[in-house]
């Protein structure tokens, strides 16, 4: 049996109750026919239409007595779409008309178009009370449905007519007959809010709890749609507030997936299990987080289970960060939630990187806001397989890389999947130089990339060949899989298709922030090849002022941590400025 899941039942039921467009009848032209047809100015009819049909839309009883008593024309007589005059005449709201019809065939009453559409239905669909009325008298059944498992009470809810309702109920309609998707009638009344209906309904001895193909109740409806005037209705006539669909979700999830903060207060009210979970082990507390709704997330915490949340794959936190909902972070953080408690293993191992932390979660989502957040609130940059750090440099978030390493994140970290000579995010900046000169300025190992094998020497040609394909694809994506075999070099990665055309640039940058280097045969070749890039190589032949070689000095003697506290320094600005290499 198909198990169907949380996003599949509330596609179904979200969008459900909304007014559809009514049935139209369809002219022997393939026009629309019934009032609709007459408002909106069509003056003439159709040549071939029918002599009765003619005659209903007129509202001329004596040309359907008329044509009635003729043996000469049939009656029975059904268009391309299966309407025969009494459908028109039902829709049409020609009460007088359909009771002459019935009179002259009275077996034709329950006759069903090709949409298994009874007259009956169709009458309720124009909304003609008195046609209802005819036609019930004669003997319609009321439980009939169309194609689509639409009965005349359902329709009667779904237009919010309390009088055709009744009137379908008074003459046996089956109160809790289904439509195609599952709803009763009651579902229906429910998701307009409609108590008189709904009152009517349960007088009429309605299931309060009917579950739907998916298992949702109509509290379940209410809940999610903000119903709150029904919810409260329906739960004091006695319905459940913890009853639970397909997936395990309740009403409580429900109000708190959509941000319905009246109706939560008023199922917490009730007794509504805040610790009940879905099949994937979400509490509602774990849906409101998720989706942002940070006053509802107020509510919750006091009555959810921190032994529960202890013990679930992924904290509210988690969420918060995933979708970057700052408000709902801050009050989860606000009121104890540990900033840098770790997904289960079994959940992190389903992401290619095994992320861990709501930190990492809130980098990769790009969630500026809440990654600072949490930095401030004692987050450790340290605790994933991959550096946070480095999917920011991947992310090009220079707001979120500066905060790291004002945070204490490793500049130098390495990926798994990443085998480079150089540091991983360097091989990450790709064409951002304002990213990699932050990285620079706070003690990114920028000697390592003037570091090669062959030196001087001609480089083999199909070095690193084959390899820099893969490295390129692995640090893209960031995952933990094993690195290559063999680590690419610098002088390989700069040369390589997708990055040669910012060699010189990026070469330059690099240059400022080391000492006397002496380049390679490969990036003297690269940087041969444009005119531009030619006083770059001179820059790496000329001997280095020794004013910046001071500068260099100084920096390593302060240390990597201490280069972040530079700004901060009593120093005077001039100084700092060249400490901090922004001259």
């Amino acid at each position: 049996m198909t198990k169907f899941t949380y996003s599949d039942y509330l596609s179904q039921f979200r969008h459900a109750g909304r007014k559809r467009v009514s049935v139209q009848p369809r002219l022997r032209d393939g026009s629309r026919g019934g009032e609709g047809a007459r408002e909106s100015g069509g003056t003439s009819e159709p040549e071939d239409a029918d002599p009765v049909v003619l005659a209903i839309r007129r509202g001329d009883l004596d040309a359907v007595n008329d044509l009635a008593s003729s043996s000469a024309h049939s009656l029975l007589k059904e268009n391309k779409d299966g309407w025969m005059p009494l459908h028109e005449a039902a829709y049409s709201g020609q009460a007088e008309c359909v009771k002459a019809l019935l009179r002259a065939h009275p077996g034709s009453v329950d006759k069903r178009t090709l949409q298994e559409q009874t007259a009956l239905l169709l009458a309720v669909c124009g909304r003609h009370l008195s046609c209802v009325r005819s036609l019930l008298e004669a003997g319609a059944d009321p439980d009939i449905s169309s194609n689509n498992k639409d009965t005349p009470l359902y329709k009667a809810c779904e237009l919010e007519s309390v009088d055709m309702a009744s009137l379908v109920l008074s003459y046996g309609a089956t109160v809790n007959q289904r439509c195609g998707r599952g709803w009763t009638a009651l579902h229906e009344a429910v998701s307009r809010d409609n108590t008189d209906l709904c009152d009517m309904l349960l007088r009429a001895r309605a299931s309060i709890n009917p579950p739907n193909t998916y298992s949702v109740t109509p509290l379940i409806v209410a809940a999610q749609r903000g119903r709150a005037r029904a919810l409260r209705f329906l739960i004091e006539k006695g319905a459940d507030v913890n009853m639970q669909a397909c997936d395990g979700v309740t009403a409580l999830h429900e109000a708190s997936k959509e941000g319905h903060q009246e109706v939560v207060a008023l199922l917490l009210a009730q007794n509504a299990d805040a610790n009940r979970a879905t099949d994937s082990g979400l509490l509602p507390l774990h849906v409101a987080a998720q989706y942002g709704h940070h006053q509802i997330v107020s509510l919750l915490v006091p009555v959810t289970s921190r032994a529960r949340l202890r013990h679930s794959a992924v904290t509210p936190l988690h969420l918060a960060a995933q979708h970057d909902r700052h408000a709902a972070a801050a009050v989860l953080l606000k009121t104890g939630a540990d900033v840098n408690a770790t997904l289960a293993g079994s959940r992190s191992a389903g992401y290619a990187d095994g992320r861990a932390t709501a930190l990492y979660f809130s980098v990769a989502s790009g969630g500026t806001r809440t990654a600072e957040l949490l930095l401030r609130a004692g987050a450790s940059p340290g605790l994933d397989p991959v550096s946070p750090l480095l999917m920011a440099v991947r992310r090009g978030c220079l707001s979120t890389v500066a905060l790291l390493l004002e945070k204490g994140a490793d500049v130098d970290a390495t990926a798994p999947s990443i085998a480079t000579t150089f540091p991983a995010v360097v091989a990450l900046c790709v064409n951002n130089l304002p990213l990699l000169k932050c990285l620079l300025a706070n003690g990114c190992d920028a000697l390592s990339c003037f570091t090669c094998t062959y030196g001087g020497a001609p480089h083999p040609a199909s070095a690193g060949a084959q390899t820099l394909l893969s490295q390129r694809d692995s640090m893209l994506h960031l995952n933990c899989s094993e690195p290559a075999e063999r680590a690419t070099q610098f002088c390989e990665w700069i040369s390589s298709a997708a990055m040669c055309e910012w060699a010189g640039p990026t070469v330059d940058l690099l240059l400022e922030h080391v000492g006397q280097v002496q380049l390679c045969h490969k990036l003297s070749e690269l940087l041969d090849r444009r005119d531009e890039w030619r006083s770059v190589k001179r820059k790496s032949l000329s001997p280095r002022p020794l004013l910046h070689l001071c500068r260099l000095r100084i920096r390593s003697q302060m240390g990597r941590d201490r280069l972040r506290s530079i700004p901060s320094l009593p120093l005077p600005q001039r100084l700092i400025t060249y400490l901090s290499l922004a001259d």
